[in-house]
């Protein structure tokens, strides 16, 4: 077990577990640049002065998730002792976001260098630039969680397992999003591709967005802010994570944990 500073960059939206009750994957970066999974990620059991944000500094307690084999997989040991710091802001055109993402952090072009560092257990997180942006969809799914997997979190619930200190009295289990959010597009040899999108963000963005209007006036809204806005204005870059289930099995095991997208660098005078 060691204490690490992790710079948080990726949740995404909560799904059941029958262990856990409830799965968040949570990653960021360490000082160096390198990739650290928080897994399962404690945070709608975290009290509201440790729940950290996206492009936040955190130190926890973390210890190799022998259950996992992905490489980058870690097990929060003292969730109450996780302490926040400091807060990586947009100034100067995401200056510091930048550096400390893209130029500390290879950057990949092409898919099959990063499945095949999944098919060798080298790697199960990506910073990834698509060459082009194709198409973003919405895939109507169920909008109720099989009962099967309901019934297994509030067992799970009750069981306390993985976080045995919790208080539970007013932890409702989150609503199930009715839609599969999906980014089309190809890589620097050509190669097509259709990943979908697991961020925390698109989830809530569609909820915000669903208040007072129809699901599909509200799936147009989060196409404008991931496509017209993401793609057409914005340097868009995709977090990139492979599933536990699928890591080394799939032809592609990968899903679109978070978007990075900065506004386009422009010549920024010196002072």
């Amino acid at each position: 077990m060691t204490k690490e500073r992790v710079l948080i960059a990726v949740k995404t939206y909560p799904t059941l577990s029958k262990s856990y009750t409830e799965l968040v994957c949570t990653a960021g970066f360490r000082e160096d640049g390198s990739w650290v999974r928080i897994y399962p990620s404690p945070f709608r059991f975290l009290n509201d002065t440790q729940r950290y944000q996206k492009y936040q500094w955190i130190e926890l307690d973390l210890a190799k998730n022998l259950k996992d084999v992905r490489p980058e997989s870690f097990n929060p040991t003292n969730i109450d002792a996780i302490e926040l710091h400091e807060k990586i802001g947009t100034e100067r055109e995401w200056e510091k976001r930048r550096d400390l993402i893209l130029n500390q952090n290879q950057v990949f072009t092409n898919l099959a260098e990063i499945i095949a560092g999944a098919k060798s257990n080298e790697m199960s997180l990506a910073v990834f630039k698509p060459t082009k942006v194709l198409d973003f969809s919405a895939e109507s799914v169920a909008g109720e969680w099989e009962l099967s997997k309901k019934e297994a979190a509030l067992e799970a619930r009750k069981q306390g397992s993985l976080f045995d200190e919790t208080d539970w009295s007013d932890f409702k289990i989150v609503r199930k999003l009715p839609w599969k959010f999906k980014y089309r597009f190809i890589d620097d040899a050509g190669k097509e591709a259709t990943l979908m999108i697991e961020d925390w963000e698109v989830g809530q963005l569609y909820w915000n967005c669903e208040k007072g209007r129809t699901p599909e006036e509200a799936v147009a809204m989060v196409r404008r802010k991931y496509f017209d806005d993401f793609v057409k204005t914005k340097d868009l870059y995709f977090f990139l994570g492979t599933t536990r289930e699928w890591h080394q099995r799939a032809l592609n095991p990968y899903v679109i944990v978070g978007t990075f997208h900065p506004p386009f660098q422009t010549q920024i005078p010196l002072l």
